[in-house]
């Protein structure tokens, strides 16, 4: 299973994330801002799910993702390492 590490940003509602194996995107980039811009996207769609999510940016290198301010990294990091570990093990689910 890919191990995936989140580095801070400038932003401190946003912690971009990186796998040492596996890409999140097979080319390009994609930007949702609502997980209604998201629907039909998998990856988008999962990590929306997840409460206090507020931006997703994606590319094949890394994922950013954004939270509400009131949302802890502490308790929302850890949901969005699972969800990407879980992606790139199986993308289409």
């Amino acid at each position: 299973m890919p191990t995936i590490r989140s580095e801070t940003t400038p932003n401190p509602n946003s912690l971009k994330f990186t796998a040492d194996a596996g890409s999140f995107l097979d080319g390009g980039m994609e930007a949702f801002a609502s997980s209604s811009e998201a629907e039909g996207h998998p990856l988008g769609e999962r990590l929306f799910s997840i409460s206090g999510v507020e931006d997703v940016f994606i590319t094949p290198e890394f994922v950013t993702v954004s939270k509400a301010s009131a949302a802890d990294w502490s308790r929302l990091a850890p949901k969005l390492e699972s969800t990407l570990e879980a992606h790139l093990s199986d993308p289409s689910s």
